[in-house]
């Protein structure tokens, strides 16, 4: 156990699980959405469903989609603010049973129209994990940079796309592909020892077989 486990993160509110948790996923949701979000469904499940009000859940979920950090002020503002952005914020608590107690649901409409539904779990200490994109299953903690992308799934799309990593003397620290159906769209996440410049971002994205390529900041 390191020092950070002991004492928490830095972060506004009591509870790192339920606020500066929350923050992160809310953060990393948007972050994935690509854009300022303009309407947001957020589900809540288990713990987070039973005291989102009284420990700022709904406070720093919120926070976080307007891109705060998790020891912002401005998280106790953030029902204002995000009334003042133009985004649209309905809270659905749930009594369906999940795997983690404190789970959340992002159903994102951005400002262009882009829509994404993105489900992920604050785990302690401040800790995330997103655990599912657009229905497909993934495990992004925000702590890496990571490269997100979907494409077809055929013959030699990973390896073109590590290829095109190593070439840029990126080394890739964690890596998982997940698909829905053989030979349909596909999502791969690739978490990073370095940030991914944009112009291999660039090289990545014209791939024939590349349909969607981001490049995720670490939180």
């Amino acid at each position: 156990m390191g020092v950070f486990d002991i004492v928490g993160p830095i972060m506004i509110g009591p509870s790192s699980s339920h606020t500066a948790g929350a923050a992160r996923l809310g953060k990393l949701a948007r972050t994935i959405l690509g854009e300022e979000p303009a309407a947001a469904t957020i589900i809540l499940y288990g713990s987070f469903a039973r005291t989102y009000r009284g420990h700022g859940t709904d406070k720093a979920l919120i926070g976080g989609l307007l891109n705060y950090a998790a020891d912002n002020p401005l998280i106790k503002q953030s029902y204002n603010l995000a009334q003042e952005a133009g985004i649209a914020i309905v809270f659905q608590p749930s009594d369906r049973e999940v795997a983690h107690p404190n789970t959340v649901e992002f159903q994102l409409r951005g400002k262009s129209g882009k829509t994404s539904v993105i489900t992920g779990m604050s785990i302690g200490g401040g800790q995330i994990i997103v655990s599912q994109i657009d229905g497909f299953p993934v495990e992004l903690t925000g702590d890496y940079p990571s490269l997100i992308t979907i494409h077809m799934d055929t013959p030699g799309v990973i390896a073109n796309v590590t290829h095109t990593l190593a070439e840029a003397g990126i080394n890739i620290a964690q890596m998982k592909v997940s698909r829905q159906l053989r030979g349909a769209d596909a999502l791969m996440i690739l978490e990073t020892d370095q940030a991914i410049p944009t112009p291999v971002i660039d090289v990545i994205r014209a791939m024939t077989a590349i349909k969607i390529a981001m490049a995720i900041p670490p939180l």
